[in-house]
């Protein structure tokens, strides 16, 4: 007899056991627990920690807090501007209501995966390829619009959602390297040609100084000997500049202006041309009868005043005179 009763004891203590091990339940920090009772919603949501439901009769499904990070397939789409792409993206999420994300929708992680793929596409349609590559923190906000909004409704909430890539044709990154070349080289010749501008000018300022002083054409072209000069070459051409000549004919004229000045002041007078006439040169001869008279000869001009006098030593000898026939 008191065997029998010691072995119900015992039964009794195990399957006791048994149904606390059954019953006893743990929520953990970043769970929330929703209870059902025969197939009913609990209005109690259960927190962290240690709980207990009735085997059989409730049932507890345990949900997740936190934030979740979910890859969003790659979607092919069309542009606004008709250009293919394929688009990737990431969303982050939590759900705020666990009895909603139980009782709203069957399985809210597959739900939000959905959804975030097909508001990639509407939002691939509606953009332009710029938008996508440069303009991607408006699409990021537009696309976090589209999906929150349903799952407001299944106790989720969308903490951010951003495009991760973007990929293009090789065409169009052909005709995009294509189109950055030529805006890069329209750069380069717009600076270039700033450079020359203002380049000029400034030569432009450096020529008029250099014109009211010829001396610094001078002290320029020193400078660039020695520049040369110091690269140790064994040639050396240097252009000499026709500013240079100018200046040294400047120069010369007040010199040559006050060498001329005293010889007109100070000229000596140029004395008399002595004049002989033939007949005093020359002792006159008898005439004889029958014979030519001769010509009577006729003195030279004298010369011009500003010709210098000839003396007579220097004078050319005339030639003799032929001597007359004898008559017989």
């Amino acid at each position: 007899m008191v065997q029998e009763l010691v072995i119900a004891i015992v039964g009794a203590a195990s399957a006791g056991a048994l149904y606390m091990a059954a019953a006893a339940k743990v929520v953990k920090q970043y769970e929330r627990g929703v209870v059902l009772r025969l197939g009913r919603l609990r209005n109690d949501v259960r927190g962290p920690g240690f709980t207990m439901v009735l085997p059989g009769i409730e049932r507890l499904r345990k949900v997740n807090m936190q934030i979740v990070t979910m890859p969003v397939p790659a979607q092919d789409g069309i542009t606004r501007d008709n250009v293919t792409v394929r688009v990737d993206a990431v969303i982050y999420f939590k759900v705020v209501d666990a009895a909603s994300a139980v009782i709203q929708v069957e399985d809210y992680r597959f739900a939000v995966s959905q959804m975030a793929q097909t508001s990639l596409r509407s939002i691939i349609g509606k953009s332009d390829l710029d938008d996508l590559l440069s303009n991607r923190e408006k699409l990021n906000q537009g696309l976090e619009l589209m999906i929150d909004s349903p799952a407001v409704g299944w106790g989720v909430q969308i903490d951010r959602v951003e495009i991760k890539d973007v990929s293009l044709p090789e065409t169009m990154k052909r005709s995009m390297a294509r189109q950055a070349e030529a805006d890069r080289e329209r750069r380069a010749r717009v600076i270039n040609a700033d450079a020359e501008l203002q380049a000029s000018k400034k030569l432009a300022e450096a020529a008029k100084e250099m014109s009211s002083q010829p001396a610094a054409l001078q002290l320029r072209l020193l400078q660039t000997v020695v520049a040369v000069a110091a690269e140790k070459n064994s040639t050396l051409v240097l252009p000499f500049p026709v500013e240079l000549l100018r200046f040294l004919e400047r120069a010369q004229q007040p010199v040559q202006q006050q060498v001329r000045q005293p010889q007109q002041a100070v000229r000596p007078p140029q004395p008399a041309q002595a004049q002989r006439p033939a007949q005093a040169q020359r002792p006159a001869q008898a005439q004889r009868p029958g014979q030519a008279q001769p010509q009577p000869s006729v003195a030279p001009a004298p010369p011009p005043a500003s010709a210098p006098a000839v003396s007579s030593a220097t004078a050319p000898a005339r030639p003799p005179r032929p001597k007359p026939l004898a008559r017989h």
